[in-house]
């Protein structure tokens, strides 16, 4: 008999776009660094998480960067306090490998689970995951980097490893294998500040039917603005701009209002 968490019903989908913030986790630090190379610390997680929540982001994407090294997620610590103190939907990342490991962070408090990794090792993890906790549970996480004119690779391991799967392709059998929304990350444009990947993000919106959130290149509202206007992403996970306070997140959804995207305030 199927288990149900109450992540399956209790965010319901609306066609609002959302902005989200990314916290990857090194050492109990948030880092950043350029195309998922040279991290620094920039912060508590627990301490930016709270703050991001005031302030009216509307997700928190939890990922732990060193999760390969360790063989495990070594968050769950994190997402258990940082529920005490949040009370938005909450992603945790990096380093799933089981359904036990799913099952350990939601009881710790995650709402969705990411998954890139494993979901390539092991397909199947998808499926069954799926289908005990939901779609709406599971989020089909994607690294991918530019080879040629259109054309993308999928990477694992944080961005370290290739893996010869053509982006497009796997984004679409996540979808057969039951992925409730897709994270696809630009290696090529992450961290830099410099704008999101529209090509990547319109040719993965394009192929699955499913909310896409893209991730990396964000610098600037404008980033935003262009993103949404120009690729049918439903949300945006942001870092850089948050975490050196370039941009406050009342300031980021004031430029979208400004620009007549309809996001929640």
């Amino acid at each position: 008999m199927a288990v149900f968490h109450q992540c399956a019903t209790k965010y319901p989908t609306m066609f609002k776009k959302r902005i989200i913030a990314k916290l990857d986790v090194k050492n109990e630090f948030v880092i950043k660094g350029i195309h998922l190379e040279g991290l620094r610390k920039v912060g508590d997680p627990i301490v930016l998480a709270k703050k991001y929540y005031e302030e009216g982001i509307d997700e928190i994407i939890f990922m732990d960067a060193v999760a390969s090294l360790y063989n495990r997620n070594n968050l769950l610590h994190i997402i258990e306090d940082a529920c005490k103190e949040v009370f938005i939907p909450i992603t945790i990342g990096g380093g799933i490998r089981s359904i036990n490991d799913i099952e350990l962070a939601l009881k710790a408090g995650a709402d969705k689970i990411a998954i890139n990794t494993q979901a390539i090792k092991t397909p199947e993890l998808i499926k069954i995951a799926s289908r005990v906790y939901g779609s709406q549970c599971i989020i089909g996480s994607i690294e991918a980097k530019n080879k040629s004119t259109n054309k993308w690779e999928a990477y694992v391991d944080n961005g370290r490893q290739p893996t010869s799967l053509d982006v497009i392709e796997w984004a679409k059998e996540l979808e057969d294998l039951g992925v409730g929304e897709i994270l696809i990350t630009s290696i090529d444009k992450e961290g830099t500040k410099k704008g999101f990947h529209f090509e990547l993000c319109e040719a993965i919106s394009s192929a699955v039917s499913l909310p896409v959130i893209a991730c990396g290149g964000a610098g600037n509202p404008t980033h935003m603005v262009e993103a949404f206007n120009n690729t049918n992403v439903e949300a945006l996970a942001i870092a850089s701009v948050l975490h050196y306070n370039l941009f406050s997140i009342p300031e980021i959804k004031t430029s979208l209002q400004n620009s007549e995207i309809i996001i929640r305030l």
